[in-house]
């Protein structure tokens, strides 16, 4: 197995999700590299150990509230807030003993203490942004700790262009944090969100085709059985009356009726089982280009018998629905063309998603034939072993998965 295999079996919304987490796991190193080592370096002992103790206990904690924000993010678990308000608190608790320390003989460096201020603050919103879901309530808590550094300041004795420092300091550093957070956040819902309209978009087309379905056999059975019903009822009167030679023609009508409807039935059944070929294959073109993967469909000028069409094109429709869900493709190429010494259609679905890590039970995109059970691959073979026909299916050179279909053509079913 590939080094990246852990990963490119994930589906895209747990990439996502998988990446925002570990960029604020890199947080908790980031504030503690860029805070406490420059706190440390420029203060002077025991001070810049214990100053850097406590802006390494604030990183743990804003590490510990941005998994379970994300947790609330994609609904996971209730929203942490007392944990937003721990974290906050402890951000303005640190922000201030950084001014008081810096005023009264502390961490007497500017750029120690702006760091510390500006730092811990600046963390401390982005964690808490992760938490909330209004862009007013994100903006309304950056200027809250602008003007909360600036009376802290002023209450200090700071002199008036040190108060303006820290105070633009913290309200930039503030407003980029918050809106990596607030955009992170959203991101991530987004991801999610689409992944499951998605879903239930597919249970929907399901459901409809259940319902176009269930109205077909409807229109089918439904006036034939009343007929059914009201002719058995007529005979049965007139078998009571004596009538038994009219009695006998109803019921021939009646078993011609059920003959007729048994027939109509399997018609429904052979069209909704049945597919087209070339209307496969072009839906196939456009299912993928709007999913972004380009998509090259090459058809030779061939009419091939009904039996072969459907076979092949359900063959279409389970490669390209296996593309789709399964692998990480960006081109995909299909070709049908009938060899004319083999006497075979031959159908090509190749796609460069073999990487994807698809299951073999779909019949994916990355599955390797022969590899497990399953049901996508294996059911296209009944399908094709009925006509005497044959599927292969593998990764082959340059990180591309292949499905190649072939099906005997009678000479006379072919027209050039």
């Amino acid at each position: 197995m590939r080094l990246t295999g852990w990963w490119s079996r994930r589906s895209n919304p747990e990439k996502v999700e998988l990446y925002t987490r570990w960029s604020y796991h890199l947080f908790v190193l980031l504030e503690v590299a860029s805070i406490g080592l420059g706190v440390l370096g420029r203060t002077p002992m025991p001070l810049g150990g214990w100053l850097f103790l406590l802006v390494g206990a604030h990183a743990v904690l804003g590490g510990v509230l941005a998994s379970r924000a994300l947790d609330w993010t994609v609904g996971r678990r209730a929203r942490p807030d007392r944990l937003m308000v721990a974290h906050g608190v402890a951000s303005c608790v640190l922000a201030a003993v950084a001014l008081a320390l810096f005023r009264y003989g502390g961490p007497g460096d500017l750029e120690a203490a702006a760091t510390m201020v500006v730092g811990t603050l600046a963390f401390g919103i982005g964690g808490v942004v992760l938490g909330l879901a209004r862009t007013r309530h994100m903006l309304g808590l950056v200027l809250a700790a602008g003007a909360g550094t600036a009376v802290v300041g002023l209450g200090l004795g700071l002199r008036p262009e040190e108060v303006l420092g820290f105070t633009i300091g913290v309200v930039i550093g503030s407003v980029f944090l918050a809106a990596t957070s607030g955009f992170s956040g959203w991101l991530l819902r987004a991801v999610w969100e689409l992944d499951a309209a998605r879903e239930l978009q597919a249970r929907l087309a399901v459901a409809e085709e259940r319902l176009r379905f269930g109205r077909d056999l409807h229109d089918v059975m439904g006036r034939n059985l009343s007929v059914i019903a009201l002719k058995s009822e007529l005979a049965v009167q007139l078998a009571r009356r004596g009538k038994t030679e009219t009695a006998v023609d109803q019921m021939a009508e009646v078993q011609r009726l059920a003959q007729e409807s048994q027939r109509e039935v399997r018609d429904v059944v052979r069209g909704y089982r049945e597919a087209d070929l070339y209307t496969e294959l072009e839906g196939a073109r456009s299912v993928l280009a709007a999913a972004g993967i380009a998509c090259t469909v090459t058809a030779a000028d061939v009419e091939l018998p009904a039996r072969v069409q459907s076979a092949l094109a359900w063959v279409v429709r389970e490669g390209t629905t296996n593309v789709l869900r399964h692998g990480d493709a960006r081109r995909c190429s299909v070709s049908v063309a009938v060899g004319p010494e083999e006497g075979c259609a031959v159908l090509v679905v190749e796609n460069d998603g073999a990487d994807g890590g698809a299951d073999v039970a779909g019949g994916g995109a990355g599955a390797v034939a022969g590899e497990g059970p399953g049901t996508g691959l294996a059911g296209l073979r009944e399908r094709l072993a009925a006509l005497d026909g044959t599927l292969e299916a593998g990764r082959v050179s340059g990180g591309r998965f292949r499905v190649t279909a072939r099906v005997p053509v009678a000479a006379a079913g072919v027209v050039r």
